[in-house]
């Protein structure tokens, strides 16, 4: 044993124990960086001393629980900023549709008070062009939105994929280190652990570790993200059922690409997109076609019962698009296909997609069908019905027509009776005299029809329940709850979020007045280490003295 070793392992201990308090005090502000402490011990046969690790400070536990709710948190936020848009859209008094529908009948009235009025009849025609140009427009802004989250969730995959290969890389590059050097690489643990908090924003993850401390990632129903050196790249692609919808998909082990379902991402950027659109974009799409379309097709139908200023029998006034039909990516090749559809009663249509899809095939050919609404999975009762003479089935206030090839059990198709709706709806009649508003014989003064049309405001004509205000109200205020319940949700895992980040800053980040305390400690144990070698020395000359 020596005085001097002894010294100078207390010099060499007390400079790495500086070196340690430096680096967390440089890297207070590093993103994902985990506070790290010196551990020393004695030394062998009481040799001084040694520093046994350099520990970095992490606990897997709370990370865990602080990804979860960075997870939903960025979820949570995301349906907020997207839902709120649509809540501002419907909820302008100036700009929303309640006011023109009032104008739309107000304009009704005039006409009924003065059939053969030009201005009363052109004053209709006016708030029709208004109306209708109102709907596209919402639908318009609608698409726009179904748009930019197809963008956003193509985005979000290409950045799961590169942290994805980051992560497989940092598995590997952490592997080696131990291998050279026997020791956690503390900088590469911290940038795996980041990684793994990086991706949680952006989508939901399940992390295990592998003995040896290898992470794995899994998402959504298991399937595998990262799997040791390996990663496995998502796909944003269209929809097999839908292909203006993008969706992820993944390779399967014989290489196919496979459709993941939208409902089995929650957290995350991607959950929230996801959720945002299953739940409120695609509904609201949805009731505002309805309205549109059972609105015109009711007054289609009463404004042709009447006859217009020359006696002739009235016209549709407002064009109405038709139902959206696709065949499933994955249907039998040469397989029946829609190519006509139609509507065919405005009181039956509902505001959600289906899943049409061939049950059954007799011995002549002929089809049974079920249709799946998409917004709650129930079967449509009665189910639909295939007519053999003309190749049609009909359901849900629609017909769709077929090409004539043969069905096959198990082929499907998406069904979207109003999901465009709005967005096609027009007004047909410029010409003043085109308005039906007298009933057959009744003269240029008659006015029973335009007094039916003016009653329509009252009747019960979307979804057979629900007056155009009524439905129009129940939108606004179904998207108004529905934004509150989400706002109270975020405002919530915000909470929970920022005491889960407390605890882990708490366990892991640095503080820097305990830094610069650690700072002056192991200063003055420097230079108490720096005196046990002078003493030493003073020593040792001593002994030198009384030899000579």
């Amino acid at each position: 044993m020596s005085i001097f070793s002894i010294g100078v392992s207390g010099l060499n201990a007390a400079q790495i124990a500086l070196a340690t308090a430096g680096k967390n005090i440089t890297n207070v502000y590093t993103p994902g960086y985990n506070r790290e402490i010196t551990l020393l011990g004695e030394g062998l046969a009481g040799n001084g001393v040694e520093v046994k690790n350099i520990q970095r400070q992490f606990n897997q536990f709370v990370a865990s629980q602080y990804n979860s709710a960075l997870s939903g948190q960025t979820a949570l936020n995301v349906y907020q900023t997207q839902i709120s848009q649509i809540d501002n859209l419907l909820a302008d008094s100036k700009a929303g549709l309640a006011p023109l529908m009032q104008s739309f009948f107000s304009s009704l009235q005039d006409l009924a008070a003065s059939p053969s009025d030009p201005a009363a009849r052109q004053g209709l025609i006016g708030t029709a062009d208004t109306l209708s140009g109102q709907f596209r427009a919402f639908d318009s802004y609608l698409n726009d939105l179904q748009k930019n989250v197809n963008g956003q969730i193509g985005d979000v995959v290409f950045q799961v994929n590169n942290l994805a290969e980051q992560m497989a890389n940092l598995n590997r590059e952490i592997t080696l280190a131990k291998a050279r050097t026997g020791q956690a690489p503390n900088d590469l643990l911290n940038q795996r652990d980041h990684t793994v908090t990086e991706l949680s924003k952006l989508i939901d993850v399940e992390l295990t570790i592998q003995d040896g401390g290898t992470y794995n990632l899994s998402i959504g129903n298991g399937q595998q993200l990262v799997a040791g050196e390996r990663s496995f790249p998502l796909q944003a692609m269209a929809s097999s059922s839908d292909p203006s919808r993008i969706v992820v998909g993944f390779k399967d082990g014989a290489g196919n690409v496979r459709e993941m379902n939208e409902a089995s991402f929650t957290g995350g950027e991607l959950g929230g997109l996801m959720t945002f659109r299953r739940e409120t974009l695609d509904k609201t799409q949805n009731q505002l076609g309805q309205m549109a379309v059972s609105f015109a097709l009711v007054f289609n139908q009463q404004h042709t019962q009447g006859v217009d200023i020359n006696g002739d029998a009235g016209k549709a006034m407002f064009g109405i698009g038709s139902p959206t039909a696709y065949a499933n990516r994955n249907n039998a090749v040469g397989g029946a296909q829609i190519n006509q559809t139609q509507y065919t009663d405005g009181s039956q249509l509902l505001a959600t997609d289906y899943t049409l899809r061939v049950t059954g095939v007799d011995a002549g050919g002929n089809p049974t069908f079920s249709a799946i609404r998409k917004d709650s999975g129930q079967a449509l009762d009665p189910a639909p019905v295939f007519d053999s003479a003309d190749g049609s089935v009909s359901f849900g206030g629609m017909k769709l027509s077929f090409d004539g090839a043969a069905f096959n059990e198990g082929d499907s198709y998406e069904i979207q009776p109003v999901r465009r709706g709005a967005g096609q709806i027009t007004n047909e009649i410029h010409d003043t005299g085109l308005i039906a508003a007298g009933e057959a014989g009744g003269g240029t003064g008659d006015n029973r029809n335009a007094l039916a049309l003016q009653n329509l405001q009252q009747a019960k004509l979307v979804g057979g329940n629900a007056t155009l205000s009524q439905a129009y109200a129940s939108l606004v205020g179904d998207v108004g709850n529905r934004a509150n319940v989400v706002a109270a949700n975020a405002k919530a895992q915000d909470g929970l979020a920022e005491q889960l980040g407390a605890l882990q800053q708490g366990t892991s980040g640095v503080n820097l007045d305990e830094e610069a305390a650690n700072l002056l400690r192991f200063q003055q144990y420097y230079q108490a280490s720096a005196k046990i070698i002078e003493v030493g020395a003073s020593v040792l000359d001593t002994i030198l003295g009384i030899n000579r």
